[in-house]
């Protein structure tokens, strides 16, 4: 990391909890690389004090970005000034600039790194069937980018059927010629089994999932960072099936973020 003075930009990450996340070791890393006096630090901000804690960077000069985690992706649009197209249609914000003047633009980029980084492992989603267990914002940017990345079949798995039915009908109205389901039952039929919620990212928790159903001829992949292998990518490697962790999603991640708030 470079030396941190009274020129260096900020950069934050809005999360809670705030213990797992990767993405200052990515950002810091990547600002090395690239040269960019910039440092990114966790800021650990519950969803009672998401409103005074954005009041707050809009007066932080040398703020140029944050980037924004579970739980507050859906909250933040709200509180941003401008959202991009994709922001706006997905309904969820995960990467901030603040400009100069304290204006602040919300992008999403969980769907397009997602992509990214399964293209980047080999694993190219144009032609197949997909099972996305989650409806949340991380989850609402996967659909949509697995969508324009040419999956032909798209299941939405929600413990709230309202809600994968919610995101299902959006995802149909922008790319019609995908086939939506909201079977959450329809995991053997897949190509590709993500997950998109938070389940896996602590000891004890439920499976996103109907893990019986995985087999061999599958790519079964996470936006999870930590743990690395969680009991979905366990029980997939058992079977004999293609894994696909969340680091590549972040790394990918961390480059369109870094251009976004004009730090490459």
């Amino acid at each position: 990391m470079n030396e941190i003075t009274g020129n260096t930009k900020l950069y934050g990450i809005l999360a809670d909890p705030i213990h797992h996340v990767k993405t200052p070791q990515v950002m810091n890393r990547l600002f090395a690389e690239v040269g960019h006096d910039g440092v990114l630090v966790p800021l650990h901000v519950a969803a009672g004090g998401l409103e005074d804690a954005v009041r707050g960077l809009r007066r932080i000069q040398s703020l140029s970005g944050v980037i924004v985690t579970v739980p507050h992706k859906t909250a933040i649009p709200d509180l941003c000034d401008a959202l991009t197209d994709q922001a706006r249609m997905v309904g969820a914000v995960n990467c901030i600039r603040r400009d100069a003047d304290g204006t602040l633009t919300g992008a999403i980029l969980d769907g397009v790194g997602f992509v990214e980084g399964l293209r980047g492992e080999g694993h190219d989603p144009r032609g197949l069937s997909v099972i996305l267990a989650g409806a949340g914002g991380a989850a609402s940017a996967i659909a949509f980018a697995l969508a324009e990345a040419g999956a032909t079949a798209l299941t939405i798995a929600n413990r709230t059927e309202a809600r994968a039915r919610d995101l299902a009908d959006r995802v149909s109205a922008a790319y019609p010629d995908v086939t939506l389901s909201t079977d959450a039952s329809a995991v053997a039929g897949a190509d590709l089994v993500v997950n998109a919620t938070s389940l896996g990212m602590r000891e004890g928790d439920a499976l996103p999932l109907d893990i019986s159903q995985l087999h061999k001829d599958q790519i079964v992949a996470e936006a999870i960072m930590d743990p690395a292998i969680t009991p979905l990518l366990a029980a997939a490697e058992k079977v004999g099936a293609h894994t696909h962790p969340g680091l590549p999603m972040l790394q990918s991640q961390a480059r369109l973020m870094a251009e976004f708030m004009g730090a490459a």
